[in-house]
C-alpha cells in the first residue's frame, strides 16, 4: 500500500458511518490526520471513528500565535468545588498581553469552557474562523466541544445515530438538544447562534445526571478569559515554542519562523504536525528548485534533510502515541529517494 493509500484508508476509517464527507476539503485533511493520529485506547492510532465530526464545509483558518507575561493573582468565577481545587476560569488582568490576531480568533469561536475544578484543556485544534475543537479533561471522562459555521446545523443534527428522542436543554442559556448514541456516549449540539454551531461530544463513562452536571458548569466567556485558561505550552509565543521543537531539524532556505504563528495556538500534537509540514514543503520545494536548474549538490542537500527526519526529536516523541511520524518518513524517503508523490502536498498542507 502506498503512503497516499494508507492516509486516504485512515480517513476512510475515520467515517464509519458512510456519510461521504471526506472528499471536497483539501489541504484540511492534515488537521484531520492531527486527530488520526494523536491520541488512542493502544498508544497509536487515535480512535476517531466514534467522534468524527469533520464537515465539508469550512476549511481551517488558523489564528496567529499569542505574546504571554506573567499570569497575576486570577479572579475565580465559581470558587471551590467537588474534589477540592478552585475552578479553572480565571478572569485575565492587565498582566496579560495577547496580540490582536489571537484576540480576534477568540471573538470568532464559541469560547465555552467548563468553570469546575479538575477539568482541563487537553488538547486544541483549528483555533479557527469558522472550524476548530478543544477537548477538556477530567480523570477518566472527556468533553470534547467542535464549532462549525452555522450552516453545517442541519447536516450535525440529521446525521446523529440515537438511541431515543432528543432533550431539549440549555447551555449558559444557548438552547441545545441532547443525544444519546447507540454506543452509549452523549452528543450535545448547540443550535446557530453568532454563526457558530456547536457539537459537544462525550467519551469515558458518563450518566445522564453527569452530564447534566457538566453542562450546569458550561459558560461562556470573554476573549482574554478563554486564551488565559489555555495551558500556558499552547499559548506561548510562536519564536519560544518553534526553538524547542526544530533545535535539531534542518531548516531549509528562506524559512520563516515567525509564519508558525497561524498554527501556534493548538496543543504539541498538533503544532508538531504543522511545523513539521512546514518544513518538509520549504526541502521538497528546494529540491525542486535544485533538480530544476541542475544544482546537484542543493538536491543532495535538500535530500539528505528530508532523509534526516527519521532522527527529528519532535517526530521521535510524537511517534509514541500517533503514526503522524510514520507517514511524513514515508513521504520523506519517497521524496528523497527521487519520487515525488502527487499527493504530498495535499497532505502535508503545502502552499
Amino acid at each position: 500500500m502506498t503512503t497516499g493509500e494508507r492516509v486516504d484508508q485512515l480517513v476512510r476509517d475515520a467515517d464509519p458511518g458512510g456519510l461521504g464527507v471526506m472528499g471536497d476539503f483539501g489541504g484540511v485533511k492534515q488537521a484531520l490526520l492531527v486527530e488520526i493520529m494523536s491520541e488512542s485506547s493502544s498508544g497509536r492510532l487515535v480512535g476517531v471513528s466514534r467522534r468524527f465530526r469533520m464537515s465539508r464545509y469550512a476549511g481551517l483558518v488558523a489564528a496567529a500565535a499569542v505574546l504571554v507575561a506573567v499570569v497575576p493573582a486570577s479572579m475565580v468565577l465559581r470558587g471551590q468545588s467537588e474534589g477540592g481545587g478552585v475552578s479553572p476560569v480565571v478572569s485575565a488582568g492587565a498582566g496579560v498581553v495577547f496580540s490582536p490576531l489571537a484576540m480576534a480568533a477568540a471573538e470568532r469561536n464559541p469560547r465555552l469552557l467548563i468553570d469546575r475544578a479538575g477539568w482541563t484543556v487537553a488538547a486544541l485544534y483549528g483555533f479557527a474562523e469558522e472550524q476548530g475543537m478543544v477537548r477538556f479533561r477530567r480523570g477518566g471522562r472527556e468533553l470534547e466541544m467542535n464549532w462549525y459555521p452555522a450552516y453545517a446545523y442541519s447536516d450535525r443534527y440529521s446525521g446523529q445515530r440515537v438511541d431515543g428522542p432528543a432533550k431539549s436543554v440549555q447551555v449558559d442559556g444557548w438552547p441545545a438538544d441532547v443525544f444519546q448514541g447507540l454506543n452509549g456516549d452523549f452528543t450535545v449540539l448547540l443550535r446557530p447562534r453568532d454563526n457558530v454551531v456547536v457539537e459537544m461530544k462525550t467519551s469515558g463513562k458518563w450518566s445522564q445526571k453527569d452530564l447534566d452536571r457538566v453542562l450546569a458548569d458550561v459558560v461562556r466567556v470573554d476573549a482574554r478569559t478563554w486564551l488565559a485558561v489555555l495551558p500556558a505550552e499552547m499559548v506561548m509565543p510562536v519564536r519560544e515554542r518553534a526553538a524547542k521543537v526544530l533545535a535539531d531539524v534542518p531548516l531549509p532556505p528562506g524559512f520563516d519562523v515567525d509564519a508558525l504563528e497561524d498554527v501556534a495556538v493548538s496543543d504539541s500534537y498538533s503544532f508538531g504536525v504543522g511545523v513539521t509540514s512546514r518544513v518538509g514543503c520549504g526541502w521538497v520545494a528546494e529540491w525542486q528548485r535544485a533538480r530544476a536548474s541542475g544544482d546537484e549538490a542543493a538536491a543532495r542537500r535538500a535530500a539528505e534533510a528530508l532523509r534526516s527526519s527519521h532522527g527529528w526529536r519532535v517526530l521521535r516523541e510524537m511517534n509514541k502515541v500517533g503514526d503522524w511520524p510514520e507517514v511524513y518518513w514515508e513521504y520523506a524517503d519517497e521524496i528523497a529517494a527521487g519520487t515525488l508523490p502527487a499527493e504530498y502536498s495535499q497532505n502535508w498542507d503545502c502552499v
